[in-house]
């Protein structure tokens, strides 16, 4: 049992901790921000940029080669450090929208996001779908428009555009002084003053040099051009008139967003909004539960039993290292290194031996934690996306959601000497829940099928497959577009006549198509069966 001083350093620890996602479009900047928080939280003393990797350093929160080649975040990382006396955990998800359910599962690990928008494109389709997670799961969103050194949308355009694409108010904490080449700083509304910034190193990679001064000391000092002056005065004055208000609670409710401006490769306006994030943004809170019974409950976070649930397993992640790593978003109590848990779907109990903190694919040792934090535990084939562990047992956090594939390809080795080899890695693949590894139904000893939301996902798999593994495949595209899952007696089940039954590890089975209008047609010659979208 937790004395009442244990309790109080579990209150106190979670109320330091700001657990969120940073989510974007590709080419958002949403990456560049994540480097930036580093680089001010004093956790790099340079940060490297997304381009041009070749003559700058490699991007810390991107561990894996095929990013460093290509520029893009393809897996969701998370790290912890200490930004001015608030504990963050950072959980960098990937753009493209062919990871987006790593992304997905991700967000369930948030207790807020980070939306970063581009300037020039303002709100774009991936922004939309991650944006619909976030407001379906409750997640309150903060808003960073990126990329003001460019040249770009107006800012009350973007404004605006934030309103009705995502059907939420907004509301400009800061606005911009200027923008492309004349983006010179921000006005903080709250303040009712200027914060101007100088370029400080090559590419943004060092922080910026800023002054706080009033708007008529930085017009008199030069500063500020009188043209600036009049236009920002004037927008300002709109915002002050007819823009919306803030308030806090309206933010935690998903009411309002609030809306800040910025540079991320300059680092212009990143300071200010990485503070006001680390006042704004939520500390855990409790989260829902399905107790053993069938009702519905809450687990508070300040207990005296701890509980977590994973979130996301990866293989590989140190090429010192060949094993699997699973991650844990902490829900309640204190975790501590060693500590006995029971796993909900196996009904055994679980030693967590080995526990670590990642930072840029480098492992540390984690001997506490507590509610908000992500800790990595070595998994030697015990854990699943989704699985519960608590100290105290009797319940289940909520499922995680799997998707029907948009891309379906037939893969085996071009060497069968490799084939164990091959096996083992798509097993571990399998396990990592980005992609389905499908068997034809009823034939479990045929070759795999590997399903997939985007193209881009079987690339990093033959990728990884022969970097990790060792195994050149060959991957043959197959001409399913289209997938739902299956409920109902498969063997009773008559498909249209171009779909397939697969199978997935864990016995569903789901009905390929071609064609979108197959499903709704097998459907009309099945009424006894139920096709869906997602299953928990």
């Amino acid at each position: 049992m937790a004395d009442s001083g244990e309790l109080g350093v579990i209150a106190a620890q979670t109320k330091l901790r700001r657990t969120f996602a940073i989510i974007s479009h590709p080419d958002a900047g949403k990456t560049t921000l994540t480097e930036k928080l580093l680089l001010y939280a004093g956790m790099i003393r340079t940060a490297g940029m997304v381009k041009g990797r070749k003559a700058r350093k490699a991007v810390s929160s991107d561990w894996m080669e095929m990013e460093r080649e290509r520029g893009i975040s393809i897996t969701a990382s998370a790290m912890q450090f200490l930004y001015k006396g608030v504990v963050i955990n950072v959980l960098d998800t990937p753009g493209h929208q062919d990871f987006s359910e790593d992304t997905y599962r991700t967000l369930t690990a948030a207790d807020s996001a980070v939306m970063v928008i581009d300037a020039a494109s303002g709100v774009e389709e991936q922004t939309r779908k991650l944006f619909s997670v976030c407001r379906m799961r409750g997640i309150p969103i903060l808003t960073f428009i990126n990329k003001m050194d460019l040249p770009g949308r107006e800012p009350l355009e973007l404004m605006a555009d934030v309103e009705e694409a995502l059907d939420i108010q907004a509301s400009a904490l800061n606005w911009p002084i200027g923008s492309g080449k004349a983006f010179v700083g921000v006005a903080d509304r709250e303040a009712g003053d200027v914060i101007l910034f100088e370029k400080q190193g090559i590419g943004g990679s060092e922080r910026a040099a800023s002054s706080r001064l009033s708007m008529e000391d930085a017009v008199a000092s030069g500063k500020v051009s009188s043209e600036l002056h009049e236009q920002a005065s004037y927008e300002l004055e709109l915002l002050n008139e007819a823009g919306n208000p803030f308030s806090r609670d309206a933010f935690l409710a998903g009411d309002v967003t609030p809306v800040f401006f910025g540079s991320a490769l300059t680092n212009f306006g990143v300071e200010p909004f990485f503070d006001r994030f680390s006042s704004l943004a939520p500390f855990p809170s409790a989260r829902p539960v399905t107790l053993d019974s069938g009702e519905e409950s809450i687990v508070e976070p300040v207990s005296e039993d701890f509980s977590a649930y994973v979130f996301k397993i990866q293989a590989n992640m140190d090429p010192k290292h060949r094993d699997s790593m699973a991650f844990l978003r902490i829900n309640s109590g204190k975790f501590e290194r060693d500590l006995v848990v029971k796993h909900k779907r196996s009904a055994k109990d679980v030693r967590l031996s080995r526990s670590h903190s990642m930072f840029g694919g480098e492992r540390t040792t984690v001997d506490a934690a507590f509610p908000g934090d992500i800790v990595g535990v070595v998994n030697p084939g015990s854990f699943a996306i989704g699985d519960t562990i608590s100290t105290k047992g009797g319940f289940s956090f909520k499922p995680m959601p799997k998707f029907p594939p948009e891309v379906v390809a037939q893969i085996r080795p071009k060497d069968l000497m490799k084939r164990k080899a091959f096996d083992k890695g798509i097993e571990q693949l399998k396990n990592e829940g980005a992609m389905l590894i499908l068997r034809k139904f009823g034939q479990p000893n045929s070759e795999p099928l590997v399903a997939a939301v985007g193209r881009l996902q079987f690339d990093v798999l033959q990728f990884r497959l022969q970097t990790e593994y060792r195994v050149e495949t060959q991957l043959d595209a197959l001409p399913y577009s289209y997938g739902a899952w299956l409920v109902g007696d498969p063997k009773a089940f008559k498909p249209p006549s171009s779909a397939m039954l697969a199978e997935d590890g864990e016995g569903r089975v789901i009905m390929l198509c071609v064609r979108e209008w197959e499903k709704q047609y097998a459907l009309e010659q099945n009424p006894q069966h139920k096709l869906l979208d997602f299953v928990d």
